[in-house]
């Protein structure tokens, strides 16, 4: 039986196969039609992460309830008109940009990040992030 998924291009990068499955169903009415919606999937979805958590699932249970956030997550996206794609390049540069302003940080104290502690890296990245509104 055909399918509106059928011509979708298996080799393209997951995040882009994940929204054209969303933007193909959405044009036959299966989607919600409120943000707010999608978020409560999302709250409903992190729920479900903290029950595996708290169950001490499988690797495989994870890695499903795991994929389904990060699917809603791209539903998200795409209701917003935002191509995940570069908003997770955003991220990765903004994360990055932070990272590295700590490790400057740190040599300054003539210390690495393997010599610190978690506490100390986050107050360093609260530091970065302050400094990137000034």
């Amino acid at each position: 039986m055909p399918s509106i998924l059928d011509d979708i291009d298996a080799s393209l990068p997951v995040v882009q196969h994940a929204t054209e499955f969303q933007r193909r169903v959405a044009k036959v009415g299966f989607d919600w039609p409120q943000v707010s919606l999608v978020l409560a999937k999302i709250e409903e979805e992190l729920h479900e992460i903290r029950q595996e958590i708290v169950a001490g699932s499988t690797h495989d249970r994870m890695e499903d309830e795991i994929g389904d956030l990060l699917f809603v997550c791209i539903n998200l996206a795409r209701h917003m008109q935002v191509d995940p794609e570069q908003a997770l390049r955003r991220v990765n540069a903004k994360f990055e940009r932070r990272f590295r302003r700590i490790e400057t940080l740190l040599a300054a104290r003539g210390r690495s990040p393997e010599q610190s502690t978690l506490e100390e890296m986050d107050a360093l990245w609260d530091q970065a992030k302050s400094e990137e509104k000034e």
